[in-house]
């Protein structure tokens, strides 16, 4: 009887990362949860046994590679690693950005990424079938006015999934790039304006449907599920009231 595929999820303590290893749990793989907060990511894991999955939460920060290095022992073989982890901080203009906000979106978004992804990928490799999802952001293929942070590291995110992919070319693990426009999530937009519901509920005040973590969480498991030879490279998803980054239908 062949083992369960094991798929890692970081971020997974809210957002599009609980979203997907939801959804992952539900078509049949063991999840393994990581993020920093720990009661979230228990809460998750024992929600899902409950529901009859197997998931294992693991307290995790992404950009401590150390950390990173030791939780990859853990795995000799790996079906899919999802990079969820990361977000932004603040709308500011260049001229006036900090810096601080800067090197921490770099550091979550594009180190981060690069450290859980450099350390699983032998055990990807080893299992003959393996999957990375990178998720990045609309931000990472065209820029916008006040995220210049933000769309700086997505466009990092972007860049690493896209040289991987040419590196790792006839190895047997996929790298897929999933890059949503507007979702609306329960703390995206709050934590990049550092706690303030007001300007956060402003980012989406008159859009129709915004995509839910939920939306995205289907796209990044039909990417994951397809057949082994089937390589979502980039898939750009947003809401029908979204034309591009600077381009939102809003109803008065």
């Amino acid at each position: 009887m062949a083992a369960t595929p094991i798929a890692v999820i970081t971020g997974a303590s809210s957002g599009i990362g609980a979203a997907t290893a939801r959804q992952l749990a539900a078509a049949g793989y063991r999840v393994v949860l990581t993020a920093r907060r720990k009661d979230r990511i228990e809460a998750l894991a024992a929600e899902l046994t409950e529901a009859g999955h197997q998931a294992t939460a693991y307290t995790l920060d992404v950009t401590d590679r150390a950390a990173v290095d030791e939780f990859a022992t853990a795995f000799r073989s790996l079906a899919v690693l999802v990079n969820n982890a990361g977000g932004a901080l603040g709308a500011d203009p260049v001229a006036t950005g900090d810096p601080a906000d800067w090197r921490q979106m770099y550091e979550t978004n594009v180190i981060g990424t690069l450290n859980i992804t450099q350390a699983l990928l032998p055990a990807l490799t080893a299992s003959g079938d393996g999957t990375v999802v990178i998720l990045s952001s609309t931000a990472g293929l065209s820029t916008y006015e006040g995220g210049g942070g933000y769309v700086a590291a997505k466009h990092g995110e972007h860049v690493l999934a896209e040289t991987l992919r040419l590196e790792i070319v006839g190895t047997p693990v996929r790298v897929i790039e999933v890059a949503p426009g507007m979702v609306k999530t329960e703390e995206f937009a709050t934590t990049r304006f550092r706690g303030d519901t007001e300007k956060a509920a402003k980012v989406y005040a008159g859009v129709d449907a915004p995509l839910s973590a939920d939306d995205v969480a289907d796209t990044i498991t039909w990417a994951v599920t397809r057949p082994s030879h089937v390589n979502i490279d980039l898939l750009v998803v947003r809401p029908r009231a979204q034309a591009s980054n600077s381009k939102v239908h809003r109803t008065p």
